[in-house]
Order: structure tokens, then sequence, then C-alpha cells
């Protein structure tokens, strides 16, 4: 028979035996085995197995039966107790007890009332060893009352406003469950607006003229009895006049902003709030201080009602309630505290002791509030039954010592607090038995190779018994290396092999004597297709073969059944079965499906499927080239310690030669599923000899390979485990390094399991000082990868080595490797340090190394901390964050670069190794020359007028020294770009601000401005700007119209550029006007109207827009007109397509604003971005004409 895998137990331990009984068909170990072999002579007392639950409601149509069995040997007898006294049943009639239990029945069908037998009983079972009792059931009939009769007015209510339907049903046991139909018993539609409450009401939160009708009845169900109680229907009519009113929500029920909740333990916690309003108010839920539980929050009744299940005293705190609509909200904050019944920690367990044994009972159990615990005894309680001296009780713990036969007795242990009560017996029987076998003797397990093999021996004794088992006659005891020895007896091989194949014994022993028994292993070849049906594609009216070629164990017989699509084969004569095929003539389309070849023996069974499609008939296809079909029935022979053969079958080449065949392997005990390259052989061959490591569980594959491709894997071998040997290498990647001044970490690359070459994995671990006579140190340590070696002295070479070694023996002699104890910090300064300023950025430290004995550790190099103290240019102590530098190595000078100039710095030097810095030197101090200074940080031109512009400026961020002066040099910039002859002007240090007088009207000027030290010049700053022109006549725009403000002028009339400009203005037009006039006497367009006409050109057309004649303007003092064709308009505004460098683009825009004097205001900046640095995208200096165009 083929064995089931039983649950596993802990691994079982002879060193470690717990108090109780054993048996192996996972039967409680706290019971005495009712085996029919012991039931003559063991003892048990009793145990309650059965009884009917603490608040039992029963139906008065049906005889009462309170429940209450028990076991015990010798069988136990029972009597009952009524509210506290003795109940005699044989005083009546009425009352039987079952026979051979303890349960009673209660005939009140025939006469008899079943009020009569209310009350709180309590079961006793006993026998010799004790007493067990039950819990106090407390028994009462079901109620189902009826509706008290009332009369209900009709209730009339305006469109809009809310109602309470009230329900209010007859109290009955157990609590009627309420729900609202019609008079044609249908549900009454709830919804956001109408729902019904917890308590049973029905609740609008507005009503609607559909909610008028007569029939709103509540019905109460009372499941115990099958019987539904009806209410009264209530009338409801709602006037629909005109729609309600508005209003924002509040809460039907609970009243007010607070109220109170109390759930136990476990219970589901039901919060409710309801609300009223116009429109239809929504509710949400939130926990203050907290968050609902994802997997235990439930809304219902639209979100009204909040359900926690498994409520638990985590969940107390404020719940909130909102109620919203589009008025407006309300809260309700409802305080839940979560109170709990006793509920169970530890239940005391049935103790079976020896005499002389020790042993404890526990109770344990918690509950809010705390429960007490009391004991009881054979059901009387603990404090007035017979004394014990072998007992002794310590709160929740009875602790036995030396028991004797007398000490057997049943314990109650209550647990009680006011919102219930836990009761528990437990036994503590004495017994004194020596080992028993309970398996039969000589069973013959037969198990299919690589499969768990499990060997039974269940057992009994007291005390506990041992357990060993052993193979053969003159084995020694089976370890859990290879083997699992469980808790019940039970041997189990994980994987069995042909040579598991034997006799095997099991041991039970005690103090008072030893059983043994014997059964029978063997190990079964599993029944395999070799060969399987392959998917066929066949046409209408052909023939089909399917092969199935089974291997199995000689000594089992296979059963071979062919299926069609999991059924039976068609009763057809068609269909042939012979010893490894299945033919199919003359095929049909009915034929077509899934084909099943099934090999079943008395321990095992395989199967193989293969699909059957049929086409029509079709011309003889081309061959089909493809990667091989996977090889097949691999067998292992020639098996030796790291040897074994390998042979298989090749599957199909596919019409493409087999070139080659590659062979993988799994180590089932260590790396299980994952495959590694064998080995590869000829396409011609059919068996490789494979060399193998020891202590490996070895399964392999085959893959074959041809031109096309190759093949996938194909079945795994059988497995085949190697004999241990001793490791052949040593862990790798050794090191050893000290984390603290006085240790050394010992550091390894662990072998893995391959490497292993056997059980029992450990590693030896040897060192010595380098420098000493002391012998080797060694510990042997498993599972680990480093080794801490305790109270080395500091920064000491080591030589360290780590050897693999295993149950058989060691690895060879490793090689050693120098490693070092911990480093601690450096204990001396580096002296005589030296600083030599090169210039004001850079300077150059000097020290002497320190000793290196005194650097305790690797050294790393030198660090140099240095700051910035004082500010030698405005002689103030300004404490910056500290730089370091440090450098590498046995160095005793170094660079400090990148120091501010003028500037006093402090330093100090300290050695550096693995585990930090040690003290600092002495600070020294030292000053950086000054330098040159940064640019100013800024520069504006401010108050530009016609001949002068102000600058202004910040000093250098950065002066470097003592500044001694300014320098300004300046340049006009012409209408071309070109550059001015160069004026150089030095300003004094202390100004930040100069005003250029005597300057150019109208001019672009490039300044280029820096600060000056002794040492010499700082960068520069560069800007432009542009002076005003000459502006009259222009009304501010708070000045009324006819007080034109004058302001500076220059006569343009008695300049000579002036005066050549308009002669050659003049000319140009007596030019055009000839043109025109001759053009115009032809008959025909000249070009120039051409492009008037095309363009119109502002500044060719001389009449206004508005009404087409020419514009006129007068001056500010004489009012002469003006020449015609003046491209100022007649809004006093300069418009930017007047002129590619107007000074609206420096200003304002067309909004720009004069000053009284006519200057225009601004600082030039506008709408136009900073110029370049170099003035080398300047927009053209304004020309002469526009300069006169601006003008009024």
């Amino acid at each position: 028979m083929q064995l089931k895998i039983m649950p596993k137990k802990k691994h079982f331990s002879a060193g470690r035996v717990p108090l109780i009984l054993f048996l192996c068909q996972m039967i409680s170990a706290l019971d005495v085995p009712l085996d029919s072999k012991l039931l003559g002579d063991l003892v048990q007392p009793p145990t309650i197995t059965q009884q009917s639950p603490k608040d039992y409601i029963i139906d008065p149509r049906e005889n009462i039966v309170i429940q209450c069995e028990a076991k015990g040997k010798p069988p136990p007898s029972f009597s009952w107790t009524r509210n506290g006294t003795h109940f005699d049943i044989d005083k009546d009639p009425l009352v039987t007890m079952k026979p051979g239990s303890g349960t009673l029945i209660i005939n009140i069908m025939s006469e008899g009332k079943a009020e009569t037998y209310e009350g709180v009983y309590q079961c006793t079972a006993r026998n010799e060893r004790g007493a067990a009792i039950s819990n106090n059931i407390v028994v009462r009939p079901s109620r189902s009352p009826l509706w008290t009769k009332e009369r209900l007015e009709p209730i009339t209510l305006h469109n809009g406003q809310s109602l309470v339907l009230p329900c209010r049903p007859p109290i009955g046991l157990p609590p009627a469950i309420i729900f609202w139909m019609d008079n044609s018993f249908q549900r009454l539609p709830q919804s956001e607006r109408v729902s019904q409450g917890l308590n049973g009401d029905l609740y609008f939160s507005n009503v609607l003229p559909e909610d008028t009708r007569e029939d709103y009845i509540c019905y109460a169900r009372f499941n115990h009895t099958q019987t539904i109680q009806q209410k009264q229907p209530i009338s409801l009519k709602v006037i629909s006049a005109k729609p309600g009113k508005e209003r924002p929500p509040t809460f039907l029920t609970p009243q007010g902003t607070e109220s109170r909740k109390e759930e136990l333990r476990g219970n589901v916690l039901s919060l409710e709030c309801i609300a009223e309003g116009l429109p239809t108010p929504i509710i949400y839920w939130i926990k203050e201080d907290g968050t609902l539980p994802v997997n235990r929050t439930f809304y219902q009744n639209f979100k009204k009602t909040l359900q926690i299940t498994q409520v638990s005293e985590a969940d107390s705190g404020n719940y909130q309630c909102i109620a919203k609509n589009t008025l407006g909200a309300v809260h309700h904050t409802i305080s839940v505290t979560v109170k709990a019944a006793p509920y169970w920690i530890s239940a005391p367990q049935n103790l079976v002791l020896s005499p002389g044994e020790n042993g404890t009972l526990i109770c344990r159990a918690n509950g809010n509030p705390k429960p007490r615990i009391g004991w009881l005894t054979n059901g009387v309680p603990v404090e007035i039954a017979p004394d014990d001296p072998s007992r002794k009780i310590d709160g929740d713990t009875i602790i036995f010592s030396n028991v004797q036969e007398r000490s057997s007795a049943v314990y109650q242990c209550n647990a009680s607090n006011e919102y219930g009560y836990l009761l528990a017996n437990a036994f503590v029987n004495v017994l004194a038995e020596p080992p028993r076998i309970l398996t039969s003797a000589n069973i013959l397990y037969q198990v299919i190779a690589n499969r768990p093999a499990l060997l039974d021996c269940a057992f009994f004794g007291s005390p506990l018994p041992t357990i060993e088992w052993f193979k053969g006659t003159k084995g020694s005891a089976l370890h859990e290396d290879i083997y699992v020895l469980h808790d019940n007896g039970t041997l189990e091989i994980p994987v069995a092999q042909k040579d598991s194949t034997g006799t095997y014994t099991c041991v039970a022993r005690n103090k008072l004597g030893m059983a043994k028994n014997e059964v029978h292993l063997e190990i079964k070849d599993p029944t395999r297709i070799i060969k399987q049906p392959e998917y066929a594609v066949v046409q209408r009216g052909s023939k089909v073969s399917f092969e199935c070629k089974v291997k199995h164990d000689d000594t089992l017989i296979p059963t071979i059944m062919w299926l069609k699509d999991n059924g039976e084969l068609p009763n057809d004569e068609r269909f042939s079965i012979g010893k490894d095929h299945l033919v199919v003539t003359d095929v049909s389309d009915d034929d077509g499906g899934m084909y099943t070849c099934a090999a079943n023996t008395t321990l095992d069974s395989v199967s193989a499927s293969a699909v059957l499609r049929v086409v029509a008939p079709t011309p003889t296809p081309a061959p089909i080239y493809d990667v091989p079909n996977p090889p097949f029935d691999l067998e292992l022979t020639n098996q030796l310690d790291k040897g074994v053969q390998l042979t298989w079958t090749p599957g199909d080449d596919n019409n493409s030669p087999i070139t080659k065949f590659i062979i993988e392997y799994e180590d089932a005990m260590h790396e299980a599923g994952i495959w590694h390259h064998q080995a590869e052989v000829s396409g011609t061959q059919t068996t490789a000899q494979l060399t193998l490591s020891p202590y490996v569980n070895y399964s392999f594959r085959v893959m074959a390979e041809n031109s096309i491709g190759r093949s996938v894997p194909s079945e795994a071998s059988e497995q085949y485990l190697t004999k241990a040997a001793e490791p052949d290498q040593n862990p790798t990647a050794v090191e050893g390094l000290g984390t603290e001044p006085d240790n050394l970490v010992i550091t390894w690359k662990p072998l893995n399991g391959f490497e292993s070459n056997g059980p029992g994995l450990q590693y030896k671990v040897s060192w010595r000082q380098k420098d000493g006579d002391d012998e080797w140190t060694s510990v042997v340590v498993a599972n680990v990868s480093k080794y801490i070696v305790s109270g080395t002295p500091t920064f000491v070479p080591y030589l360290i080595k780590v050897q693999a070694l295993n149950d058989v023996g060691f690895a060879p002699e490793p090689a050693a490797v120098m490693g070092h104890s911990g480093e601690d910090l450096p204990m001396v300064a580096p002296g005589n340090v030296r600083v030599n300023v090169v210039n004001s950025t850079l300077a150059e430290v000097h020290w002497d190394p320190v000793p290196l004995k005194s650097v305790r550790g690797h050294l790393q190099g030198y660090r140099i901390y240095y700051w910035k103290a004082q500010s030698s240019s405005k002689r103030n102590r300004r404490h910056i964050e500290k730089k370091i530098l440090t450098f590498q190595g046995n160095k005793t000078h170094g660079m400090l670069p990148g120091l501010q100039p003028y500037s006093h710095y402090v330093l100090n030097v300290r050695v550096v190794n693995g585990k930090g810095e040690g003290p600092a030197s002495t600070d020294r101090g030292f000053h950086t020359p000054e330098g040159v200074p940064s640019a100013p940080s800024s520069l504006k031109i401010v108050n530009p007028t016609l001949d002068s512009l102000t600058l202004e400026w910040d000093p250098p961020s950065h002066p470097n020294g003592v500044l001694t002066e300014y320098t300004l040099r300046y340049q006009p910039i012409n209408s071309t770009h070109e550059l001015g002859p160069l004026v150089d002007l030095k300003i004094p240090a202390n100004k930040t601000r100069w005003t250029l007088n005597h300057l150019n009207f109208s001019t672009r000027y490039k300044f280029y401005f820096y600060a000056q030290t002794s040492v010499g010049s700082g960068s520069q700053i560069t800007e432009e700007a542009i002076t005003t022109v000459d502006e009259a006549g222009i009304l501010p725009p708070d000045v009324g119209a006819g007080k034109a403000m004058a302001s500076r002028q220059v006569d343009i009339a008695t300049q000579g550029w002036f005066i050549g400009l308009m002669c050659a203005v003049a000319l140009l037009i007596l030019i055009l006007l000839i043109v025109c006039f001759i053009r115009r006497n032809k008959g025909g367009k000249y070009p120039v109207k051409e492009k008037e006409d095309a363009h119109a050109d502002p500044e060719i057309q001389p009449m206004k827009e508005d009404d087409g004649t020419f514009g006129e303007y007068s001056d500010a003092e004489d009012h002469k007109p003006l020449k015609k064709g003046s491209r100022t308009p007649s809004d006093r505004t300069v418009k930017k397509e007047d002129s590619d460098d107007s000074l609206v683009d420096y200003g304002e825009g067309v909004n720009g604003q004069f000053n009284e004097d006519g200057s225009f205001i601004g600082q030039y900046s506008g709408k136009k971005e900073k110029e370049p640095a170099e003035g080398n995208e300047s927009s053209e200096a304004p020309s002469p004409v526009n300069a006169m165009n601006s003008f009024v």
C-alpha cells in the first residue's frame, strides 16, 4: 500500500520529555487512548465532550433536550442541579435521562408547560478518578407576544417636512426582526431619504407627495417560533401645495451633539446617525484621532449605520457622524467604550503524570474589567475541598509535586467578570504504565522511490516513553540528518531510495520497561510512460495510432486504460486496444478529441494525453523540419560513490539529425528547482558516464540539439543520493579586521550546500599573533560566516585560518592569511606646524609626522582644519564654518588653496587612521596679504538730463584689502556703434555717487567702472546710458490747457547741421513735385504714388487720419506752425513705429510722462532689457531728423 503523508510534527528529541501521554493517530496528547488493548486496565477521569449552550432558548412547542455528554474510564455517572440545588429526575415523570449519557429529555408535548422548567441547570459527570462539571445552562422558552392594540391617527404633513413612524415592537425572546411592508406584503422601498433605524422606526428626512399611502405596517418576526406579528397600519398624507422650504440638517437620532455607546469585545459595533433636512442630507463617518479599520468596517442603511466587526479594545474612542446638505452640516460625536467578557489566554490542559513526577495547571484569562480566577476540584471550591499535600495553588496556577495515585482529580477553572464567565475542566491523571507499542507487528510498507516513507510506531506509557528507530538487526539508532523522527513515534524518510528497503525496529523505553516492534519497507520503481501518445492530425477515413509504452516495477502489475475526453471509449469495433497502442480505423469527425492513456498500480498512477484532429483529405504535405523531440526513458546504472552511468532513448529528430546531447543536473537537497550544466556528448551516444560530487541528491535531464535548435528538456531521471565525504575545499575571502580596539573580527565566504560534501558542515577558526610565539587558538562554529575574538591588544597583526569540516572529516589544511585587531584613535598630534603664505589666496603648511606606534591603526593621512577667524579690513571677529583638507598617506606638507585675501586664518593638523582622528595640533594663525578687489556690486545711472548723468554704485562685495580709489572710464557711442574718445576719471574711495556734467545731449555713453587697492585694479563693471533731448511746450498730465511749462531750449535754427538738413529736405520735396507734375500730365501713375497707395506710409501721407487736413501744431512760445508732414501725433505721444530709436523705447511706451521742464521721466529702461556690457548690440543713436520730430 502507498503511505499517506501525515501532518508534520516537531522533531522528536529524547532529552525533552513533556509530562503527557502520546499516541500516533493524531489523538490529543492529553487523553488516555481508548484503544481496545488498553481499555481493560487503564483509568481516566471524566471529560465533558458535549453540552448545551450557556443561554439556551427553547421552543415551547417541542420537548426540552438539555445535552450533557462525557467520556472516561470507567464510564462516568451523571447528576444535575437546578437553580443551585440537586435536581431529582426520578421524582418528575416528565424528565428522563438518555441511557449512557447525562442528556436530559423533558417531555412537555404530552403535558406540562415549558415555563415550569425555566432555570439554571448544571451537569456533573463523575467516576472514581474525579468529577467534571458543565457550564451553567440557563434554560428559557422563546416568547413571541402580540402587539398591544392601539388606535393610530392619520398623519398629515406638508411637502418637505420630516417624519418618524414608530414601530415599538413587543419584547420577545429572542428579540424580533423588524421590517416594514404594505398590505400586499411588499417591502416598502428605502433610500437615503427614507430608511429604517436600528430600533425599527421608519425615518423620513423629508416627505414627498408620493409618500402618501394608508398602509405603512411594521412587522416583527420571531424566528425561534417562526411567527410574525403585525402592527396596525399607519396612514400618511402629504400635502403638495408648494415645494417645502429648504433647511440645513438636524439629527433625528441620536439626539443632541454627544452620546455614548458600550460594546463587548468580539461583537459587531453598530453606530447609527439619521438626519432630516431639505435637500436630503448625506452621512459621513470619521474616527477622531484615528482611522477606521480597513477590513472590518462596513456601512449599512445608506451609510447611516457604521458597523465594525470583531470589535476590540483598540476600537474604543470618539466616532463622529456628519450630516451635510447644500445649506450646511451638523455633527454628532459618539463615545465608544469596548468592554470584554473573559476570554482565554491559556486554558488549563489535561495533565497525565506518573507517580513521583511534577506538573502544573495554568489558567490565564483576560477581559475588561480583569476577570477573577477561581479553582474547583471535582466541582467543589478548592477552599473547602479535601486537602492534597501534592497541590499548591498560586493565583492562576496549580503546582503539583511528587504526585501519587490519590492526586488524580478533575479541576475546574472559573474566570468571571460582570460581563460573563469561562469554565474549563482539566484532569490530573496519575498512572504508572510500562511502554506499549500499539502498531501491529510486521506491517509491510510499500513506497514508490523518491517519495516520502512514513513508518508508524503508535505507543503508550507513563512516564512518557522515549522512541528510537533502528534499521536491520544490528544497526545503530537512526538520527535526524537523513530521517525525521516525529513526536508521535512515526519515522519519516523524506526521499526514499532503493537502499532504504529493509526491516526497521521501533523501541519505546521508560523507567518501567521497554517495548519494540518491527515493520518492513519495500521501495518500488515508479510507473512511467516512456512513450507518450502524440498530437495527431489525420484525414477523414484514414487510420490513426496512439502509442503508450509503460515502464513499471517488476513486482507491480499495471492496469492500462484508454479514455476519450475523460470518459470511456466509444463502444465501436473501429477502436482496438493493443499492448502499447490504441488504433482507430476509418476515422470520422466525431472521433476528434483528447485521448488519454492511464496506467494504474496499487501504489501510483500516471497518465498522458494527446489530441486528435480530423481534417478533410489534402495533398501530402512537405516534410516539416523542427527541433528534436526531447529524450525519454532516462535510467541510472553503475551507481558508484562519485559516479553514475546515465542512459536515455532519443526522441524524434524531426528530419534534422541530432548533433549532440546536453546533460543537466538538479540538486534536490541543496538547490531544488535549479538546473546546472553537467556534460555534453555526441548526438550518436545514448549513454554517458558522469562524475558526481559527494552528498548530493542528483536528478538528471537531457536535451537534444540539431541544426534547427535545442529540444525542450526531458523528464527528470530518478534521484540518486551520493555518499557523504569530507570537504575538498575551504572557505574563501578570509579576512581579519577589528571593529573595536580590543577585538578581531574574522570573516569568510561560507561553502554552499553543494560544496559541503556531507552533513554537519562546520568551520574550524584558528588565530594567533603574527609576531609572537603563541600557539594557535581554535574554535569550531556552524551556520555563521564570522567569528569575533575579544580581548585582543590594539592593532596587532594576526595570522588567521578557517578550515571546513563535516561529520566525515576535515578539508585540507588552509593557508594562513594576515589580519589586524581593531584600531583605536591616534594618541599624538602632529608637531612643529609651520605656515608659508605663498600669495593672497594660497598657503603651504608643513608639520612633523607622528610616530607610527602612536597611530594605533592604518595611517590614512593627515587632516588640516582651517577657518577664517578675523577680517583685517573690518577688524571684527566673524566665525564661519571650518574647512577641511585631507592629505593621503604619510605626507608632511600640503597646500591650502582658495583663501580669502587680506584675512586672518587659524589652522590645526590631525593624524587620521581607520578609527578616526587623533588630537589636534596647537592652533596656528597666519595672515593673507591684500589682493585686487572684486567688481563693484552694482552700477546704475539715475537722473539723466540734457548734459549730465548721475552714477550710483555699491562697493565691491570682496574688497580684498583697503580701497584706495575708484576709476571711471567712459566714452560716447555714435549711431554706427563707433566708440569715441575715452575719458578717465579718478573718484575717492569713500564715494558711492558721482555726477558727470557738460555731456552732449541725446548721446549714448558707455561706462567702465572698477575699484583699486594698493595691489592693483579689480574687475570692472560696465553700463550704458543716454542723455535726454531738449523738449518744450509739452504739457504735463496735471497742467491745464494753455499753461505750457518752459524748458531749457537750444536754438536749433542756429545749428549748421539743422540748416543743411532743411535744405536737403526742401530740395527733395521740389524734385518730388516736379516728377509728380510730369507724370500727372502724362496721365499715368508714378512709382512713388504706387508705393504710397500700396503702403499708406504715415511718414509720406501728410493728411490727418480723421479729416484729411494737414496737421497743425503750435510752438510753446510763438505758436508758429511747423512744417507740414511732422510725424508727431495730435495726442502728443511718440509712436514706436515713427523712429527706430525714439525715446519711447527707453521710457514707459505711449504712456510716458514729461516733467514740468519738458524732460522725459524715467531711467531709459522701460521696455528695453539692460544693454549688453560692451554695447555692440545697442540700438542706433537718434538722427537729428528724428530728434526734430520729437519737438513741438
